[in-house]
């Protein structure tokens, strides 16, 4: 190559070079002088009510450490929440692993902290079945009634659980499914016998409410999967990275400080610890056998 066309390559590679750090200084400017909030949204588990009262202070102390207002935005329900998602409304989100994978793919969504709840960050599956039931495998639970804890976005209670039900040899149209609202309605329709068995997470008989309507010792665990990366929250894929660090180093302190112990208390949290995109490959690898998406 010529001394000519070396220097304009050079030139070429400069300015490419100078307009990618022009861009990126605008994107990260726009952010920094932005006077709009930082919005925070949680898929709604429980009532709206009931997550703002649980979440409202970490949106209060995430608005005091990093120094820029966040919001809390409750929706009424999990269609409201989703286009939400969607519609990247959201600048921080909370929501289960399937629900992460897919905005990661869709919407650009990137994992920085993980939840930690009876001092695990991680979380398992179950098949639960009363303790005197007949049930001793998942073969037999061929032409039974399973009842799971959600709807088939459900990753505990119905994803990995169903892939529990497949790793057992059992296919679809082996047994009858029915949903309930949630993994502990779930657990009280096959104890109160409206089901032969519930898909729900690993800890659900620990769940203090389901230990006052029920005797727990009359449930038992037929299956359990794996271990794997709990609850995650997630940022815009376009945050600027100083500002995504700031809000994943104050959310991992939230444990350490004396303070916020309260707060995490009325979360049922015992705090979290800094998450990857890589960690929900598994979650990807079980998502696309069960469901067939490939996220």
């Amino acid at each position: 190559m010529s001394q000519a066309n070396t220097n304009n390559a050079r030139t070429a590679v400069c300015s490419m070079l100078a307009s990618l750090v022009f861009l990126f200084g605008i994107i990260t400017g726009a952010w920094a002088q932005s006077d709009a909030p930082l919005i925070m949204g949680v898929f709604p588990r429980v009532s709206a009510l009931e997550t703002n009262r649980m979440f409202q202070p970490l949106a209060q102390y995430l608005s005091e450490v990093t120094g820029q207002k966040v919001v809390l935005e409750t929706a009424k329900d999990f269609e409201s929440f989703w286009k939400g998602v969607t519609e990247k409304r959201y600048d921080l989100v909370h929501y289960n692993q399937y629900h992460y994978v897919k905005s990661h793919k869709e919407q650009g969504y990137v994992a920085i902290v993980k939840n930690v709840e009876q001092g695990k960050a991680t979380l398992g599956a179950a098949l639960l079945v009363r303790a005197d039931s007949n049930i001793h495998s998942i073969a037999d639970l061929k032409g039974r009634k399973i009842i799971f804890g959600g709807d088939r976005s459900a990753m505990q209670a119905y994803v990995i659980t169903t892939y529990l039900l497949r790793k057992g040899g059992l296919k679809k149209g082996d047994y009858e499914e029915e949903f309930a609202k949630n993994p502990p309605n779930a657990v009280l329709a096959a104890y109160f016998k409206q089901a032969d068995a519930a898909g729900a997470g690993d800890h659900v008989l620990d769940i203090p409410s389901i230990g006052k309507q029920i005797d727990v010792k009359k449930m038992r665990y037929l299956a359990r999967g794996e271990q794997l990366p709990h609850l995650p929250w997630a940022v815009k894929g376009d945050m600027p990275p100083a500002l995504r660090l700031k809000i994943q180093q104050a959310m991992v302190n939230v444990s350490k400080q004396e303070s916020t112990r309260a707060m995490l208390k009325g979360m049922s949290y015992d705090g979290f610890v800094p998450a990857s995109d890589a960690e929900y490959d598994k979650h990807r690898q079980i998502i696309k056998e069960v469901l067939g998406e490939d996220y």
